[in-house]
């Protein structure tokens, strides 16, 4: 393939992806990518979080908001109503315990020994430090989803 070739498929699928986004499919297409995203994301936070045996019970938060995710992002590839008023609210608590989870996780970071004078040594084998935001990143996928306009 030639560089014009490369080029010319980048911008037919900019253009696909505009005229989905005004046409409304992209709702859906975003619903579902949501629903999948929190499966996958949930079923890692469960693994981390049992290798660190559940030492706080914050950490089964993120696991209970899988499945209502997951739910609320199937439903709302079907059901527009369910995508304007299910999947953001479940959405919101999930942006929220994305929020919390990136502040329990920078305190366990502070909380280990040497604080923060050890800083690299306690970020590289402590909680993860942006693993929360990635639960927040699929709160904020729904909520992108609720708002934007469905296809007729």
């Amino acid at each position: 393939m030639s560089a014009a070739q490369v080029e010319a498929g980048a911008v037919h699928g900019i253009d696909r992806l505009l005229r989905n986004i005004e046409t409304g499919r992209f709702e859906r297409m975003l619903s579902g990518l949501t629903a999948g995203a929190a499966l996958v994301n949930g079923l890692e936070i469960f693994l981390e979080h049992d290798r660190a045996s559940f030492g706080n019970r914050w950490m089964w938060a993120p696991i209970a908001l899988t499945p209502p995710m997951i739910a609320a992002g199937v439903v709302g590839v079907a059901w527009r109503r369910a995508a304007k008023t299910v999947l953001p609210i479940v959405s919101a608590f999930v942006l929220a315990n994305g929020i919390q989870g990136t502040y329990l996780h920078a305190r366990g970071i502070l909380r280990r020994p040497g604080g923060l004078s050890e800083a690299v040594y306690n970020v590289e084998t402590g909680p993860p430090p942006f693993a929360p935001l990635l639960m927040g990143m699929v709160g904020g996928m729904g909520l992108l989803a609720a708002i934007l306009r469905r296809e007729r």
